[in-house]
């Protein structure tokens, strides 16, 4: 008898033998582990690419201000038309219909769980690219994507004695987790995103995924989070208030920057250029943009960073705002794979700066700019997502600024719900209009 059918006929008896529970708890742990492994990898490569092409480690921002104009120009063309033509290859290649999902959201909310590993493979590859030449995506997409897929390869072989859904979900999770350093709300990511379509006795597996993968994390990365402060927020009454206010304003700003982001998407298709042109169009547009503020490449990590350390001078953060505007509707606009939601942080802590410092103008003493720093990033990103209580715990687990509950949870509440009324579909509408 084959060696495949011997292990056929034994996993269904070890199924009847197993607690469903322990199972459940073996494969998220599992999920965990694999989940902060293949984030570390990918962040090392990109730490190894990044000595090898810019001969430093310090970020692609600084790697942006160590090069002449016309390599800021030229590298991120390059990077896209690059991607473009492994993307284009790869369609191309294809001889028939692909049998599984390409994307983690649609493989676990109306999928099976299997993922297609050829063209997620594909997909991460691209995204590299794109990064790594100062691209204006989140590398976290492929890190998640990366994630996904491995804990699908794995579990198919396994699928009879675990819900195989559930592992890539948890998978989810453990990306997230390790990505960001944010078990809580990676868990919570799933809760108000997936959830839709998984039992509530999931969301247990996901967050010991999610734990998992952030103790591991921890220990091969050394940093508990992802962002480093100045220090601690103050929050007073005045300050609550004003956090609620913004929350309100981003609650309209946050569609518009969506709107802006599908304006760039059809104007790229009205374009009908080729892949590889049309990556690269979007990369020309990061590289003219990063002439005037390096912030332009790569995914805003760098730039929110800064902006947590020391306020910036109105007219800087403005540059930058507009710059990275510009940059993240040429990179996603055009195609290139990768995330949103590092850019979408940046836009956020620019927004909340800037308020900030408006204040300080009306209302001198009140409030302190990395509170309105910090309250931005959060409530944006629940504009954008439709996912309060997730925005919430994602950015005070990031910042370690855990005593900004009681202001940002129900600004970024209040953010989700004007959103939500002004536009219905959030950031993933694209995967949700296919449920």
């Amino acid at each position: 008898m084959h060696a495949s059918e011997r292990l056929a006929r034994w996993r269904p008896g070890l199924a009847g033998r197993l607690d469903p529970q322990l199972l459940r708890v073996l494969a998220a742990i599992g999920a965990g582990v694999i989940g902060a492994l293949v984030v570390w990898l990918f962040h090392q490569a990109l730490e190894y690419a990044e000595v090898l092409l810019y001969d430093q480690s310090d970020g692609l921002v600084a790697a942006a201000r160590g090069l002449p104009a016309w390599q800021r120009i030229i590298t991120p063309v390059l990077g896209g038309l690059a991607a473009g033509t492994l993307l284009w290859l790869w369609n191309r290649s294809r001889s028939g219909p692909v049998r599984h999902a390409d994307d983690y959201i649609e493989a676990v909310t109306i999928g099976d769980g299997r993922l297609d590993l050829r063209a997620g493979l594909g997909k991460v590859l691209a995204c590299f690219l794109v990064v790594i030449a100062g691209g204006a995506v989140g590398r976290e997409g492929a890190m998640v994507l990366l994630a996904a897929l491995a804990c699908s390869l794995v579990g198919a072989r396994w699928r009879h004695l675990i819900d195989l859904r559930l592992t890539v979900a948890c998978g989810v999770a453990a990306g997230f987790a390790a990505a960001y350093h944010a078990p809580l709300a990676s868990s919570l990511f799933i809760a108000e995103v997936l959830l839709g379509s998984l039992a509530l006795a999931a969301i247990g597996p996901v967050i010991l995924a999610a734990v998992t993968s952030a103790l591991i994390t921890y220990a091969l990365s050394g940093d508990a989070k992802l962002y480093q402060v100045a220090a601690s927020a103050p929050l007073d009454a005045s300050g609550l208030a004003l956090v609620a206010l913004i929350g309100v304003v981003a609650g309209v700003l946050g569609p518009l920057f969506l709107a802006w982001l599908d304006a760039s998407r059809k104007g790229f298709a009205w374009l009908s250029w080729p892949l590889p042109l049309q990556l690269a169009a979007g990369g020309l547009l990061v590289g003219l943009v990063s002439v005037l503020r390096p912030e332009a490449w790569g995914n805003g990590y760098s730039a929110v960073q800064a902006l947590l350390l020391a306020p910036m001078a109105w007219q800087v953060v403005t540059l930058i705002l507009l710059c990275k505007l510009i940059a993240v509707a040429g990179s996603i606009g055009s195609g290139a794979p990768g995330g949103v939601f590092t850019p979408t942080l940046l836009v956020g802590a620019a927004f909340g700066q800037l308020v900030s410092q408006l204040i300080a103008v009306f209302l001198p003493g009140i409030g302190h700019p990395l509170l309105f720093t910090i309250s931005g990033m959060g409530v944006f990103l629940a504009a954008t997502t439709h996912a309060p209580v997730m925005s919430t715990l994602m950015v005070l687990e990031m910042t370690g600024q855990v005593q900004l509950l009681l202001a940002l949870l129900p600004a970024c509440v209040i953010a989700a719900g004007i959103s939500r009324r002004l536009r219905s579909a959030s950031i993933y509408a694209g995967h949700r209009e296919r449920d």
